[in-house]
């Protein structure tokens, strides 16, 4: 069994990095050191009642549910959808994965866009209604939705935790500097020591929001089983209902090889920009797989028997269903 101060170690020797100086635990959730300068201004942030806020944890289907909601707002206007997803539906605290605040002071020739820079305050100077985009826990939600002054609609997306590890894992590799192996990121995962994490904490709390008028909880996983139906559910809960033509049109282009192929949602950016600047030495894609049961071809038995159980002893007494 992997200790606590281990996993510590592991982070600070494997997870830190010029935009990473380290990791706090506030609320009994990980974040970059960085969350702690702005968490005031993210717990104060003015919400639109108009805003729509897509929720996950990260590596669950975020950037797909982002493109088809924009889209649907936007009547499929695919022409707007050229501008890069990090300006139609921003991403609220970008910033604190990726403080560049050393780079931009040292290096004149760096000069990433304000939305990733600078998310928050990219957000504040936006007018509502707005897309947005954020993996924050619900409690570390801005206090008007927390406290039911403002309830904007709130689309949540889940996937099965050992996908969700496995996506990750290769998404830290290529985008946010992790170096150490497989197997220790399990572990970090399993402990609730990667970003947003404890992974169960983050989905159960959405999940008893489900109920809510303002709320809609959807899984990856029917995503991929059908996706037409669940774009006709979220254009419905959205009230922009589309004809059948029209979902047939927002379903191809939601496809895995048309948003992976899509230069605009696939982050390609932000991974060019780090590797220009030597922040990142890996390499890789954003959108590398997408399967539903990806891990049985990468984790061990025992790895998968250890998620199981952890899986059955965080959803027991609840009625969440993988």
């Amino acid at each position: 069994m992997v200790v606590a101060k281990d996993l510590d170690k592991i982070l600070e020797e494997k997870f830190t990095s010029t935009f990473r100086k380290g990791y706090v635990s506030i609320n009994g959730h990980t974040f970059p050191k960085r969350y702690e300068d702005l968490k005031d201004d993210f717990d104060n942030l003015e919400v639109g009642e108009e805003d729509i806020w897509i929720c996950s944890f990260p590596k669950t289907g975020t950037t797909w549910t982002q493109e088809m909601v924009w889209m649907i707002v936007n009547n499929l206007d695919f022409k707007g959808g050229e501008v890069n997803l990090g300006i139609r539906s921003p991403f609220l605290e970008l910033s604190i994965i990726f403080d560049y605040r050393d780079m931009l002071k040292n290096n004149s020739n760096f000069d990433p866009p304000m939305f990733l820079q600078n998310s928050l305050g990219f957000v504040k100077s936006l007018k509502s209604p707005i897309c947005m985009k954020t993996h924050f826990p619900y409690e570390c939600l801005p206090k008007e939705i927390r406290d039911g002054h403002k309830s904007p609609k709130i689309i949540y997306v889940a996937r099965d935790p050992k996908d969700t590890c496995i996506s990750y894992f290769h998404h830290c590799k290529l985008m946010e500097g992790f170096k150490g192996d497989f197997d220790e990121f399990c572990e970090l995962f399993l402990a609730g020591k990667v970003n947003f994490g404890p992974f169960w904490k983050h989905v159960l709390t959405y999940w008893e929001k489900r109920n809510s008028p303002n709320f809609l909880f959807l899984k990856y996983e029917d995503m991929k089983k059908d996706l037409s139906k669940v774009i006709r559910q979220v254009a419905e809960f959205l009230e922009r209902p589309l004809s059948e033509e029209k979902v047939e049109i927002l379903t191809k282009h939601l496809s895995f090889e048309s948003m992976k192929n899509n230069p605009a949602v696939n982050y390609g950016m932000v991974c060019e920009l780090n590797k220009k600047f030597k922040l990142i030495e890996h390499d890789g894609v954003f959108m590398r797989s997408g399967k539903v049961g990806g891990h049985k071809e990468v984790m061990s038995e025992e790895m998968i028997r250890k998620f199981d159980e952890w899986t059955k002893r965080n959803i027991q007494g609840t009625d969440y269903v993988i």
